[in-house]
């Protein structure tokens, strides 16, 4: 249903504006309530302003001028709006359309100032917006990429130094370039999916407190980077819910069943080479096994401890 609105004006102002402006209401789809429509003669003035006119009002119009501030009519009009503006929440839009004092209960509410009464669609507009509720503002977009992510919270790390570490090394585990350019890595449809002064803050951060190392050159770019052992066991420990039962099974692995190259035991587990290796460096940090030279991205062990079998019984 079109928004009843309630003019109260003094009827010296009804040629000049108050006529035009209800009547450009009206022809807005509000339902403009005007005395010199709605009253005829015989009729109460008590029961069509306050019962009809007021009583039904979403909104009240206050046409505030020189010859309505201090006409007791519109004052009574005034204290009865707001007291219905208190106990209901209904919206006052007062109107100025002189250089008149603005009545101290009106001080706190936001007025349109008209000061063309033959050219006032801006005002116009805005009026209109105010009493359907309408605010002239963008609507809210898609939040960027990178605050969806799903992340766990590594202590000490922010939520973008997380995500950073959480690419890398998932980057790590299916591809194993060994060297990561994050101008390849953090980039989609050309554009980076992390806004790349916090990209660089966060890849300062993880190179400073030892999760990856910066290959530093001359230049203010982004360094193109490798994990450290901190970095991919921070990360397994966090986002690879059976990484303890992947430990336990390399060891298995070695003991029990005398493998020595990473490579197969990655294929017996079905789990990434780049997961092996650490596993293997673990294992070689803990004085567990001596590792050869490479082999391919493959890791070989030469000398297995007496220790491992005890780490695993």
């Amino acid at each position: 249903m079109a928004p009843k609105v309630f003019l109260s004006h003094a009827s010296e102002d009804k040629g000049r504006f108050v006529i035009d402006f209800a009547t450009k209401l009206r022809e807005n789809g509000i339902d403009a309530w005007l005395d010199k429509w709605e009253m005829l003669p015989g009729d109460s003035l008590i029961d069509k302003i306050f019962e009809e006119g007021l009583k039904n009002a979403d909104a009240i119009v206050i046409v505030l001028s020189n010859n309505s501030v201090n006409k007791p009519w519109v004052r009574e009009e005034l204290n009865t709006s707001m007291v219905k503006r208190i106990s209901q929440g209904i919206k006052i839009i007062p109107i100025v359309i002189d250089n008149c004092e603005v009545p101290e209960s009106l001080k706190s509410t936001l007025w349109e100032r008209i000061s063309d009464l033959s050219n006032y669609k801006e005002n116009l507009d805005r009026i209109i917006a105010s009493i359907f509720g309408h605010r002239d503002k963008p609507p809210i977009g898609k939040s960027p990429q990178y605050t969806t992510f799903d992340t766990i919270s590594i202590p000490g790390l922010n939520k973008n130094d997380n995500l950073v570490l959480k690419i890398s090394c998932e980057s790590e585990l299916k591809d194993y370039k060994q060297i990561l350019d994050p101008e390849i890595l953090f980039k989609k449809d050309n554009s980076f999916i992390i806004p790349e002064s916090e990209l660089k803050e966060s890849l300062d951060i993880l190179d400073q407190y030892g999760y990856i190392e910066l290959h530093r050159t001359f230049g203010t770019g982004l360094y193109s980077y490798s994990i450290l052992p901190y970095g991919i066991e921070e990360y397994a420990k966090a986002y690879i819910p059976d990484y303890q039962d992947t430990i336990q099974n390399v060891i298995i692995s070695i003991v029990n069943n005398g493998m020595t190259e990473s490579i197969k035991i990655a294929d017996s587990l079905s789990k990434p080479l780049y997961l092996i290796n650490h596993v293997f460096y673990l294992l070689e940090s803990n004085g567990h096994i001596k590792l050869s030279g490479e082999l391919s991205l493959g890791k070989s062990i030469y000398d297995v401890s007496p220790s491992l079998k005890r780490v695993l019984s």
